[in-house]
């Protein structure tokens, strides 16, 4: 298939994690993804290990995609870090509105995302690739889905590329969302973000977190499964190929694998879908 595939990281805090995804980088570079995303702490509280991560990914001669966040964050600091990016060679940007560190009361000069995108635009012009997030079942902090999808319409309003979605595993959701964003205005790419069944217990318990639903049919057999690794490995790489190809054949412009920085699982997806 052709459809453009990316892979998301996180950076890693120790030198031995840094080693490690040198050689995840390397492995999912066969399937020839678009870019490397590189998440960002609550506040900045990565910002020093994402840049690193993001020159690795680049020097490895990959393009990377730092996550910037901009909530507890200043016009000079963005600004800064902005210039930063923009010495390496970076055009890439996945601009979120992110989560106050603890203790932290004021979400600073940027309250909602779709400011930053217009800081971005206003301040660098238009070279630069900008993705945001979408959430086809809604942000688990928004009460109200139409205020949500308004969120989201001022994002791309405001001048993002495309959107990176939150995980989900009901393409009914997705595909609702596209529709409902395109009457709205909003037509730029909706990319769904998938996750592999990495640990089964740790995706729940972030799908619970999050208002995200896996279908009961999938939870009752993954945790029929209870210690059995292999059967709960090959019955996740089912699900989540499956839910693959449902997006692709009904026009979805990419997939985003959320990779836990482990290539072992979304590079079998991949082959089995023949992406990359």
């Amino acid at each position: 298939m052709t459809v453009p595939i990316s892979f998301e990281f996180f950076p890693p805090n120790t030198p031995v994690g840094d080693e490690k995804l040198k050689g995840v980088v390397q492995e999912l570079g066969t399937c020839q993804p678009e870019f490397f995303s590189v998440t960002y702490g609550a506040g900045g509280s990565t910002r020093e290990k994402t840049l690193a991560t993001v020159c690795a990914i680049a020097a490895a001669g990959f393009e990377a995609a730092p996550h910037l966040s901009c909530v507890g964050s200043s016009r000079e600091g963005i600004a800064a870090i902005l210039d930063t990016y923009r010495a390496q060679r970076i055009r890439r940007v996945v601009a979120l509105r992110g989560d106050l560190p603890s203790g932290t009361v004021t979400p600073g000069e940027f309250r909602y995302a779709a400011d930053l995108v217009r800081f971005i635009r206003e301040t660098h012009g238009p070279d630069w690739h900008i993705e945001v997030a979408s959430y086809p079942e809604y942000h688990p902090a928004q009460r109200y889905a139409a205020r949500d999808l308004q969120h989201y319409v001022d994002k791309i309003k405001a001048g993002a590329s495309a959107s990176i979605t939150q995980f989900f595993f009901n393409p009914d959701a997705y595909f609702h969302f596209v529709d409902a964003t395109r009457k709205l205005g909003a037509d730029a790419p909706v990319v769904p973000g998938i996750m592999p069944f990495h640990n089964y217990a740790k995706i729940a318990q972030f799908a619970q977190r999050d208002g995200i639903e896996i279908p009961r049919w999938v939870a009752l057999k993954m945790e029929g499964y209870m210690d059995d690794a292999a059967s709960i490995r090959a019955f996740g790489i089912d699900v989540v190929a499956a839910l693959c190809e449902k997006l692709i054949a009904g026009g979805a412009p990419g997939i985003h694998f959320y990779t836990m920085n482990q290539a072992a699982l979304t590079i079998e997806i991949c082959k089995r879908l023949k992406l990359g």
